[in-house]
C-alpha cells in the first residue's frame, strides 16, 4: 500500500479558517453503507437511536503558541514556539527559526514567562521554564496563543475567538495542543436534546499532540512510524462501551482521537481499562473491536487520519466519499464539516 494510494487533489478553496455558526449549522455528510446523503450536523438528532454511545475526547487544548526573544547582546531575534507536549522535565517545543536558538539561551516571552532551551535536536527542543504548576498555567494563559494547524495559520493568525472555537463544549483535563475537531461541531444544546431521546455519552482523554499534523515521509504506508500520545480509558468508561456493545446498541467515537484511543484498549478484542502512550497507527486491514461508526471531520491528503477512515469503510468507498464531498463543497480540516461514516 503506497502514500500515493492517499492522495486527491483538494481546491484550496474548500480549507476552512472559520468555523460554521452556530456550531450545529456545520454541514454534515451521511455515509451509510453505499448511500450518501447531505445533511447537517443538527440533524444528529434523527441519525442516532436511543442505546447508541458516543465516545467524546474530553481533553482541554492549552495555548501552545508563543513568541518570544532571544537576546545576544545587543543583536535580538524573533523565536516562535509551539509546545507539543510534557517531556519528564520541561517541555519539547518546535521553534521558527530553530537555528536562531542555541543550548543554555533563554527565550522571553512576557515579563512573567520565560524558558531556558535544555537540549536542541535537528527537529525541536527541550525547554524549562521558569514557572511550574498553577503560576505556568496563567502565565501561559496570558502570553500564549491557540496552536491553530499550519494549514490555518498559513493564511491568518490566530485571535480572541479561537479561544473559544477551537475549544469543545466538554474540555476538562488540560494538555492536549491541538483539538480534537469533530467535537467543536456539538453545543450543549445538541447533546442534551441527544441526551433526551436516549444516546448515552462517554469520555476519554487523549491528549492530542502537534505531531498529528506531521507528514507521512515513507512511501509504504506499512513503515510509517506514529507520533504517541498519553490517553486514558478509565474503568468505568471501559465498562460503559462494553455494556453498550452488549446490549447491541453501537459504539461511536466522535474523532479520529477517541477512537485510535478505544481502540487501543479493545487490542484484546473488548474494551479494557487503559492509560498511557498510544501509538497506534490504522490503515486498511486493521480490524476494529471497539468501534461502529465514526462521526470526524475531512482530512488532509496523504495522512494518517485519511487511512483511518479508508481502514473504517474502505479505500473505495472514502474515494467515492471524497470526491463527492470535493464536488458538493464540503469545508475541509479543523474548522471544517463533519462526516458520519457507517460501515
Amino acid at each position: 500500500m503506497k502514500l500515493s494510494d492517499f492522495d486527491f487533489d483538494l481546491p484550496e478553496t474548500l480549507i476552512a479558517t472559520r468555523p460554521a455558526r452556530p456550531r450545529t449549522a456545520a454541514r454534515l455528510l451521511l455515509a451509510e453503507g453505499e448511500a450518501i446523503s447531505d445533511l447537517q450536523v443538527s440533524d444528529l438528532l434523527g441519525l442516532l437511536r436511543a442505546g447508541d454511545r458516543l465516545v467524546l475526547n474530553n481533553t482541554r487544548v492549552i495555548p501552545a503558541r508563543l513568541t518570544g526573544q532571544r537576546r545576544r547582546g545587543d543583536a535580538v531575534a524573533k523565536i516562535e514556539i509551539t509546545l507539543m507536549e510534557p517531556a519528564a522535565t520541561g517541555w519539547r517545543a518546535m521553534a521558527k527559526p530553530l537555528r536562531k536558538v542555541m543550548v543554555g539561551e533563554e527565550i522571553v516571552f512576557s515579563p512573567d514567562l520565560s524558558a531556558t532551551v535544555a537540549e536542541k535536536s535537528d527537529t525541536d527542543l527541550r525547554l524549562l521554564f521558569n514557572l511550574a504548576g498553577e503560576d505556568f498555567d496563567a502565565a501561559l494563559a496570558q502570553a500564549g496563543a491557540m496552536p491553530l494547524p499550519p494549514y490555518i495559520a498559513a493564511k491568518r493568525a490566530p485571535d480572541a475567538q479561537d479561544d473559544d472555537d477551537y475549544q469543545t463544549v466538554f474540555a476538562r483535563h488540560k494538555g492536549a495542543v491541538a483539538a480534537p475537531t469533530a467535537s467543536l461541531h456539538f453545543d450543549a444544546e445538541l447533546l442534551e436534546a441527544l441526551r433526551a431521546k436516549g444516546v448515552q455519552f462517554t469520555e476519554v482523554t487523549l491528549h492530542v499532540g502537534a505531531g498529528t499534523f506531521l507528514p507521512v515521509k515513507v512511501e509504504d504506508v506499512a513503515t510509517h512510524k506514529m507520533h504517541a500520545e498519553w490517553g486514558q480509558v478509565t474503568p468505568e468508561a471501559a465498562a460503559q462501551i462494553n455494556a453498550t456493545k452488549a446490549a447491541g446498541g453501537r459504539v461511536i467515537p466522535v474523532g479520529t482521537t477517541a477512537l485510535r484511543l478505544i481502540e487501543t484498549a479493545a487490542r484484546t478484542g473488548r474494551v479494557e481499562p487503559w492509560e498511557g502512550p498510544t501509538d497506534i497507527f490504522i490503515y486498511p486491514g486493521f480490524t476494529f473491536h471497539a468501534t461502529d461508526a465514526l462521526m470526524t471531520n475531512f482530512h488532509l491528503p496523504k495522512s494518517t487520519l485519511l487511512m483511518l477512515v479508508s481502514a473504517l469503510m474502505g479505500k473505495d468507498r472514502m474515494d467515492r466519499i471524497y470526491a463527492h464531498a470535493v464536488a458538493r463543497e464540503y469545508r475541509f480540516f479543523s474548522y471544517g464539516d463533519a462526516s458520519l461514516l457507517i460501515p
